[in-house]
Parts: C-alpha cells; sequence; structure tokens
C-alpha cells in the first residue's frame, strides 16, 4: 500500500519509529523521550541522516553549516543511542527516529503520555503499534494479530478508530498501513508527509542502544 502520509518507508526506507502526542511542544516532547532536558539543533532529513551514519568519522564538507566541535560537545556524534527529530502539526507533535526502536519502547510512551495521549508507531524489522493516556499504556500489538492486545483496556483505540473494522476488511499483507492510517484519522493525527522536509528540532539520546 502506498501511503504519503508522514511516517512512511519511502521517507525512512530502512525503518523508522515515530510517537505523536497531542497538545506538547517539540521541545518538550524531546525532553520527554531522552529522559532529560536537551539542546536541541535544527536539522533536515539528510542532515541528521549524514551526522548519524558517520558518528565522529563526519567530515567539515559532510555537513558545512555546522561546527563539528560543537556537534561533538553536543553529544550529536555519539553513535550510542538515537539521533531523534521532533516537529509539530495542528494539536500534534511528533518525534521521528530512524534506523532504531528505541521510541517503540513501553516506557518511552508511557512517559511521553503524562498528562496527554501519545501514539506510537513501529515498522523496522517488524511493525507494532501502541497507544497510551495520562502514563497508562492502553494498546500494544502486532496490526497482523490485533486481537493480542497488551494493553490494559484495548477498546479505547479500537473505539476511537475503527481500526480493528478496517483491517479485517482489508488485506493482510497490508494491515499495518490499513491500521496506521485508521488510526491516525481517528485519533486526528494524520499529517502529510512534507511535515518531515524542513529543518526540525534534533537531539541525540546517547548510552540506550
Amino acid at each position: 500500500m502506498n501511503s504519503r502520509l508522514f511516517p512512511n518507508s519511502q521517507l525512512y526506507d530502512a525503518g523508522y519509529c515515530v510517537i505523536f502526542a497531542r497538545h506538547i511542544l517539540p521541545a518538550d516532547l524531546l525532553s520527554r523521550v531522552a529522559g532529560r532536558a536537551v539542546i536541541p539543533l535544527s536539522l533536515n532529513r539528510l542532515e541528521a541522516e549524514i551526522i548519524q551514519a558517520q558518528g565522529e568519522e563526519i567530515e567539515e564538507e559532510d555537513v558545512p553549516e555546522f561546527d563539528l566541535d560543537a556537534l561533538r560537545r553536543g553529544g550529536f556524534l555519539d553513535l550510542s543511542g538515537p539521533l531523534v527529530r521532533s516537529g509539530t502539526h495542528n494539536d500534534w507533535s511528533f518525534v521521528v527516529e530512524p534506523y532504531g526502536s528505541y521510541l517503540a519502547r513501553d516506557e518511552v510512551i508511557s512517559t511521553v503520555s503524562q498528562g496527554t495521549t501519545a501514539l506510537s508507531l513501529r515498522e523496522i524489522g517488524s511493525t507494532w503499534i501502541a497507544y497510551a493516556e495520562n502514563g497508562t499504556l492502553l494498546s500494544s500489538f502486532d496490526p497482523l494479530f490485533p486481537e493480542q492486545d497488551y494493553g490494559k483496556r484495548p477498546e479505547v483505540l479500537a473505539n476511537l478508530s475503527g481500526f480493528r473494522a478496517a483491517v479485517d476488511a482489508g488485506d493482510r499483507s497490508d494491515a499495518y498501513e490499513i491500521a496506521r492510517r485508521s488510526i491516525q484519522e481517528g485519533l486526528g493525527c494524520a499529517m502529510p508527509q512534507e511535515v518531515d522536509d524542513a529543518r526540525l528540532l534534533t537531539a541525540r539520546i546517547p548510552g540506550v542502544y
């Protein structure tokens, strides 16, 4: 299934994790996923990919608009954890992690959802969807087997989005994309992929890989 919603595998062909959170600013969202206050930089997707790939091997010509010593002091060249970018659209902010699955951890989405609601999507190696409200994981499942939900109240997300009926009516091979679209539209966090085109606030979370 080809989708131009953010996120998608055309933007991140090696996989991604993303968390959406309602009524949280991107800087606050970055601090929540990091578990501490962060000092972000504004990076576009290509700049972040170069820094993530090169680490300490990066050269000045790779990112000419940035001072390498400043990147090093800020921990941006430390490959022991993800480089995550955060933006906003309407009432929701998002944080995206290419290549890794740190954002898919239960404790991360639970922390992010304190005082609000949060949705986690993982498409890297395998697919997974999780939904939390006010620190409680309500839904957590593989969209290929939505009946096997490890959350405390799976019916909440199902009733908000109607994703189970949509998955049942579709092709099983498209279960993740069908569920993802239904849930994003049901929650109001369906975003055009262009939200990821600009420079976004970016932070490194070291020591978690």
